[in-house]
C-alpha cells in the first residue's frame, strides 16, 4: 500500500459523507466547506485515518487548491488514488469545495472516533506558532486613563476650542485694555466710569438692601435714579466682588473683554446652528464682534455687550431643531436648549434697553412668523406631519413667560422716570440729530487702526460722527456680495438675507431716509418704548449680523470646494497654502477690527470721598465730572447730589444754578434745605469755573467749617 496521501476533489469528499448516511458538508461562498466535515475512512499506512489532514498552521487560505490529499476506498478496501479534479465556476455551484478541517479533528470515523470525544472548534492540540505575529490585545484602561481621555476629549472639542479662541481674540482685539486694568479704561473717563459705578451699585445693593435697587445713591434725593440710564443689571454678580473705585475699574475692564468674547462665541454658535461650516462661522463671528463701527462704541459697554443676542437665537434654534440649511427637523428638538435660550434672552434684556428693546421686538416677530409658517406647512404642505412636542411647547411657554416678565419688570422704573420727568422723553427732532447719512455706512471711526486716518475728511462731514461712523468692514461687504452669487444658502435664503440687510440698514438711518415717514417714524410713534431710543445707528448691529451670515455662506462654500480639490490630490490632504487661503477671510476681518482706542488713566479717588458722610455735593458739578464722582462714591455709597446720565433731572440743574456763588448764605441755605451735609471742592478742577475762588472766601459768618484734605477742600454744613 502506498503511503502517499491521494487527493480528492471537494465533490468526492462530500459524496463520501453522503454515502455514509451523514449530512453533506456545508458550502461556503468562497468555495470552501464547513470544517465539521464527516465521513468514514480506513486508516492509511501512516496510521492516520483516510481523509484527515495535518494541522492547518501555516496553510494558505482554505480552498480547493490547497486541500490535503484524501484517500478514497476502492471495492477491495484498499485505498485508491484519486486524481485531482478541477472545479469550474459552473461546477462550483453544485459541487462544494472541501474546507480544511480543524487541525485537531480527523475527518474519518470508526473506533478511534468513538474512543475520543468530538473536539470543539476552539480546542488545540498544540500551540499555534503564528500567534506571536498577531497584534497584542489592547489593555483595559485604568480609571485614571479613562478620566484623562475624557478630559482630553473635552479639551479638543469644537466648543472648547471656540471659547478659548474667542477669549484669546478678545484680549488681542481690545489690547491694551488688560495691560493696566487697575488704572486705565477704554476710550475716555466719562461714560465708562458711569458704567463702572452701575455694576458696583447693583452688586452692592443686591447684597445689602435689594428693595432699594432703583433708588441709587446718586442724583440724591431723586427716586428711581438707577433707571436714568441703561443699567447693566445683568452684570450684578460681577459687582458683588470687590469694593471701591479700583475694583470697579478692574471689573469694568474684565467685563469689557469678556463682552467681546461672548459676542464672538454667540455669533459663531448661531451661524454654526444655521448650517455654515466652522470657517464660515468664524468669519461671521469675527465680523459681528470686531466690526470697525463698534470701535466708536468702546465707551458704551451696554452696546458692546451684545453677545447674548446671537447666543439666545442659536439656543432657541437648536432647541426647536431648526437650521437655515436643513429646515425643521423634529428629531433634533431639545426642550432644555429652548428654555435656556429664553433665559439668555432675558439676561440680555437686563443689560439695557438700548439694544435690548429692538431685540425683544425682533424676537417677538420671529416667534409669530415661525408659528404661522409651521402651522401653514403642517396643514397644507407636509405629507408627513411633523410634531411640535409637548415638552418643547411647555419650555417655550415658561421660557417666554420669564422673558416677558423680565422685560415688563425692568420697564416699570423707566415708565416711572418718564412720568416724573416728561422732558426726558425723546423727540423725533432729537432722533434726527443722531440719524446717519448713507455715507456713514462707508466711514470708519477714528479708533480704527486701518481706516481711521484715511477717513478723517469723511468724518468731518458727519454732524455727530461718534454715532454715525457705521462701517461694518469692507472685507465683510465683499464677502457678503460674494455670498449672493456663491454660497451654501439657497437663492431664496440669500434674497431674504439681502432684504434683511436693506431693511435694518434703512432703519439704522433713522429719519435720514425720506424723513423716516414710512420706516423709522411709525416705530417711534407706535411701538412702546421705541421713543426712548436716542441713536438709531445702533441698529447697525442687526445689519452686521445679517451681512455676516451672507458672508459665512460664501466662505463655507469656498472651503467645501477647496476640500473637494484637496481630495483629488495624493495624498488627499489640503496643503498649507490651501489651509491659509481658507482662513484668509477671517484674518482680514480681524485685521479691519484692530483699534487705536485711547486708554486714559482713571482719576484717582479724592481721599475725602472715602471718609466723609453724605449727603454730599461735589463741586464743580457737570455731566462729565459727575460721572467720575459716581465712580468715587463706590467706597461707601454715601448719597451724593451729583450724577450723569442720558438726561439731567431738573432738581440737579436747579442745584447747579443755586450754588454758583458758593460759599454764600443763599447757596448754603439751599443746600441745607436739600439735606446736604458736606460740600467737597476739587481744587484741581475749579479753574475756569464759578468756584475758582471759593477756596479763599470767608466762611465764619455762614456757620460752616472748612477743612483742607489732600487736593480737596471740605465744607461741613
Amino acid at each position: 500500500m502506498s503511503t502517499e496521501q491521494p487527493q480528492a476533489t471537494a465533490a468526492d469528499d462530500t459524496r463520501d459523507g453522503a454515502d455514509n448516511g451523514e449530512p453533506a458538508a456545508t458550502v461556503i461562498d468562497n468555495g470552501t466547506t464547513d470544517a465539521r466535515r464527516t465521513g468514514s475512512a480506513e486508516p492509511t499506512a501512516d496510521g492516520k485515518p483516510s481523509g484527515s489532514r495535518e494541522p492547518a498552521t501555516g496553510d494558505a487560505a482554505p480552498g480547493r487548491d490547497n486541500d490535503p490529499a484524501v484517500a478514497k476506498k476502492g471495492p477491495d478496501g484498499a485505498a485508491a488514488k484519486t486524481a485531482p479534479k478541477t472545479v469550474t465556476d459552473g461546477a462550483a455551484k453544485t459541487a462544494p469545495k472541501a474546507e480544511p478541517a480543524d487541525a485537531s479533528t480527523p475527518s474519518g470515523s470508526g473506533k478511534k472516533d468513538a474512543a475520543k470525544p468530538d473536539a470543539t472548534p476552539g480546542d488545540k492540540t498544540e500551540s499555534d506558532p503564528w500567534a506571536s505575529f498577531a497584534p497584542a490585545p489592547e489593555p483595559v484602561p485604568t480609571r485614571a486613563r479613562r478620566a484623562a481621555r475624557a478630559v482630553g476629549r473635552v479639551l479638543i472639542h469644537e466648543w472648547t476650542l471656540a471659547c478659548v479662541g474667542a477669549l484669546v481674540i478678545a484680549v488681542l482685539i481690545t489690547w491694551p485694555t488688560l495691560r493696566y486694568p487697575l488704572h486705565t479704561i477704554p476710550q475716555d473717563i466719562w461714560d465708562p466710569t458711569l458704567q463702572a459705578w452701575q455694576m458696583a451699585w447693583s452688586g452692592h445693593i443686591l447684597l445689602t438692601d435689594p428693595a432699594q435697587l432703583w433708588q441709587s445713591n446718586t442724583f440724591y434725593p431723586e427716586p428711581w435714579s438707577f433707571a436714568f440710564s441703561d443699567t447693566l443689571l445683568g452684570y450684578a454678580p460681577a459687582g458683588m466682588i470687590g469694593t471701591g473705585p479700583v475694583a470697579a475699574v478692574l471689573r469694568y475692564n474684565i467685563m469689557f473683554v469678556l463682552a467681546h468674547a461672548l459676542a464672538l462665541v454667540g455669533s459663531y454658535a448661531l451661524v454654526r446652528q444655521l448650517g455654515a461650516g466652522r470657517t464660515g462661522a468664524a468669519a461671521a463671528g469675527a465680523a459681528y464682534a470686531c466690526a470697525p463701527w463698534l470701535l466708536a462704541q468702546a465707551g458704551h459697554l451696554h452696546v458692546i455687550s451684545n453677545g447674548g443676542i446671537p447666543l439666545a437665537l442659536a439656543m432657541l434654534a437648536r432647541g426647536h431643531g431648526w437650521s437655515l440649511r436643513h429646515g425643521f427637523r423634529p428629531e433634533r428638538r431639545r426642550a432644555g436648549w429652548a428654555f435656556t435660550g429664553w433665559l439668555v434672552a432675558a439676561w440680555q434684556i437686563s443689560l439695557g434697553f438700548g439694544i435690548g428693546l429692538p431685540f425683544a421686538y425682533i424676537l417677538g416677530l420671529i416667534v409669530v412668523v415661525s408659528a404661522l409658517t409651521w402651522y401653514i406647512r403642517r396643514t397644507w404642505f407636509w405629507a408627513v406631519k411633523r410634531p411640535f412636542g409637548g415638552r418643547l411647547l411647555l419650555a417655550d411657554l415658561w421660557g417666554g413667560a420669564v422673558f416677558a416678565a423680565t422685560g415688563a419688570l425692568l420697564a416699570i422704573p423707566y415708565f416711572k422716570v418718564i412720568e416724573l420727568h416728561p422732558y426726558a422723553k425723546r423727540t423725533i427732532d432729537e432722533i434726527g440729530l443722531y440719524s446717519p447719512p448713507v455715507s456713514g455706512f462707508f466711514t470708519a471711526p477714528a479708533e480704527s487702526r486701518i481706516w481711521g486716518d484715511l477717513h478723517e475728511r469723511a468724518r468731518d462731514g458727519l454732524p455727530w460722527h461718534p454715532e454715525m461712523t457705521l462701517l461694518p468692514g469692507f472685507v465683510l461687504y465683499a464677502l457678503a456680495l460674494a455670498g449672493l452669487v456663491f454660497s451654501i444658502w439657497t437663492v431664496r435664503q440669500r434674497l431674504l438675507l439681502l432684504a434683511g440687510v436693506l431693511v435694518t440698514g434703512v432703519l439704522a438711518m433713522g429719519t435720514r431716509f425720506f424723513h423716516g415717514t414710512f420706516t423709522y417714524r411709525p416705530l417711534f410713534d407706535y411701538l412702546p418704548g421705541w421713543d426712548g431710543l436716542r441713536t438709531p445707528g445702533r441698529l447697525m448691529l442687526w445689519t452686521t449680523l445679517l451681512l455676516g451670515i451672507l458672508a459665512a455662506g460664501a466662505v463655507s462654500a469656498f472651503v467645501a470646494r477647496a476640500e473637494e480639490i484637496a481630495a483629488e490630490w495624493v495624498p488627499p490632504r489640503p496643503g498649507a497654502w490651501l489651509r491659509l487661503a481658507s482662513l484668509l477671510p477671517v484674518i482680514l476681518i480681524l485685521a479691519e477690527g484692530l483699534n487705536v482706542t485711547k486708554h486714559p488713566i482713571v482719576p484717582a479717588q479724592p481721599a475725602a470721598l472715602a471718609t466723609v458722610d453724605g449727603p454730599i455735593l461735589v463741586l464743580p458739578s457737570d455731566q462729565n465730572t459727575d460721572q467720575n464722582v459716581m465712580l468715587w462714591s463706590t467706597s461707601e455709597f454715601q448719597p451724593v447730589l451729583n450724577g450723569g446720565s442720558g438726561f439731567t433731572p431738573q432738581s440737579l440743574a436747579d442745584v447747579r444754578e443755586a450754588v454758583r456763588s458758593f460759599p454764600d448764605a443763599t447757596s448754603v441755605d439751599q443746600l441745607r434745605q436739600r439735606g446736604v451735609r458736606t460740600v467737597v471742592l476739587l481744587r484741581g478742577r475749579v479753574s475756569g469755573t464759578p468756584w475758582e475762588g471759593a477756596a479763599d472766601l470767608p466762611v465764619d459768618s455762614l456757620g460752616i467749617q472748612r477743612e483742607e484734605l489732600g487736593d480737596t477742600i471740605v465744607f461741613r454744613l
